[in-house]
């Protein structure tokens, strides 16, 4: 697992390793926001030996092959049954680590399959964004990679890697009335609580006020044409849940 022992040193090793290999492994979650936002933002350290990382799954036999030349052994009978969408590997010393492929499940499915490769070690910085923006019981962690992302990223026209392109979110917001809706509520209330009683989470010397970005964004949510799916499926409103309940799946 390479010289770091720490799960975030070992994750970015793998990633590193992976690169070089052509194995398209990259980093989700808050490890990721820590590495895109490192050169800002003081890291949210966690305590935690889990590793979260997307792939694609027409590479499934690299990434096993891969982890298993690195130490982690699969779960033979969770890959098996549920390869097809994650696989679930363990190192000797505890670290496990998740794989989804194509789709992020959660609230909301995003589908990353053909933008794997945009960035070198993480997803897609609009992707990751974006799926921090699609949960909807939030915690202080998840408002704190959001405001992290909108600290150190631009909001721009366009779908450019290492921004946060209008382009790519105003097309998951406007293809499904429920990402806009859970996306539009997160939206404000980041502000809010940056504004307010999470004011500290916002880094000193930010490249970018993230309120503004915040905001930015939301205008641009309700801007962005919808389509007549959008518009049905917004006359029934939050009267029917827009949104799933992320699936626990047992390893």
């Amino acid at each position: 697992m390479g010289a770091s022992t720490d799960a975030y040193g070992a994750a970015i090793d793998a990633v590193q390793a992976a690169n070089r290999e052509g194995v398209p492994l990259k980093l989700i979650g808050g490890q990721a926001v820590r590495h895109l936002t490192q050169h800002t933002c003081a890291p949210r350290v966690r305590n935690d030996q889990d590793m979260d990382f997307a792939s694609v799954s027409s590479a499934k036999r690299p990434v096993m092959e891969f982890l298993f030349d690195r130490g982690f052994q699969g779960d033979r009978q969770f890959n098996t049954m549920h390869g097809h969408r994650q696989m679930y590997f363990t190192a000797a010393n505890g670290t496990s680590a998740d794989v989804v492929m194509d789709q992020l499940r959660m609230c909301h499915v995003l589908d990353f399959s053909g933008r794997i490769d945009r960035m070198p070690l993480t997803l897609d910085v609009t992707d990751l964004l974006l799926t921090k923006l699609q949960v909807v019981q939030q915690n202080e962690k998840d408002v704190q990679d959001i405001v992290y992302l909108l600290s150190c990223y631009e909001v721009r026209e366009g779908d450019e890697a290492e921004t946060i392109g209008l382009a790519r979110f105003g097309k998951v917001v406007a293809d499904d009335w429920g990402w806009w809706r859970t996306t539009t509520g997160n939206l404000d209330r980041v502000v809010e609580l940056a504004r307010g009683e999470l004011a500290r989470l916002v880094p000193p010397g930010c490249d970018f006020d993230p309120i503004d970005q915040a905001v930015a964004l939301r205008k641009h949510a309700d801007a962005v044409p919808k389509g007549l799916k959008w518009k049905v499926r917004a006359r029934v409103g939050d009267r029917v849940q827009w949104y799933d309940v992320p699936e626990e799946i047992g390893h």
